[in-house]
């Protein structure tokens, strides 16, 4: 038997349980720290469950930001610096990241907070997750602000990738399963992926 919602259903669930389903129901997603550091150098971690592809030539990312009616550290210092980073999350350290969603203050560091390692790329200011195995340096390029709820669309060029050689196969794809690659749903829930084929380029 199947449940049903509305739009205006859904508007008049309680707030939790709205954000837990419709955080759910879109299905796996990208599990990633986005890193940041001010120009006072103070450092931030942030989970992120929104990293999307934009384009390839030229390589783009793009993540979604909540609304800037409060504090939001990763933007802030985004716009401060021009720079930050995208690392992806292991089943190795799942719960750490998980742990930078919460409130820590300004004067804190996520990296110290939950137990993970700063790693710096020459000349590059944002930091990066020594942890993770995919590891991508962004400028900002642009951000579109959504009129419908004031999320914001950021958008940056990858200045940065690194990540190991052996996972990378000859037509450039990854063998994201050999690198303890975790996926996540909703807003607590994460999971390791499988692979179920590979096809090729569909014509009619």
């Amino acid at each position: 038997m199947s449940k049903h919602f509305t739009f205006d259903d859904i508007m008049q669930l309680p707030s939790r349980y709205r954000g837990n389903l419709m955080n759910k129901v879109s299905g796996f997603k990208p599990a990633n720290l986005i890193g940041t550091k001010s120009k006072v150098g103070q450092t931030n971690l942030a989970v992120f469950n929104s990293v999307m592809h934009i384009g390839a030539n030229p390589p783009y990312l793009g993540f979604i930001l909540r609304p800037t009616t409060v504090e939001r550290h990763t933007y802030e210092n985004i716009k401060e610096t021009g720079v930050y980073t995208i690392n992806q999350i292991t089943t190795k350290i799942h719960q750490q990241a998980h742990k930078t969603s919460a409130k820590y203050g300004r004067d804190v560091s996520e990296f110290d907070a939950v137990g993970l390692t700063e790693f710096y790329q020459k000349e590059f200011h944002a930091p990066f997750v020594e942890e993770s195995r995919i590891k991508i340096g962004l400028s900002f390029q642009e951000e579109h602000l959504m009129q419908c709820n004031g999320t914001r669309l950021v958008i940056g060029k990858v200045e940065h990738l690194i990540l190991p050689e052996e996972a990378i196969l000859e037509d450039g794809d990854v063998v994201l399963e050999d690198l303890d690659t975790a996926a996540v749903a909703g807003l607590y829930n994460y999971y390791k992926p499988e692979h179920l084929g590979k096809y090729g380029y569909e014509k009619p």
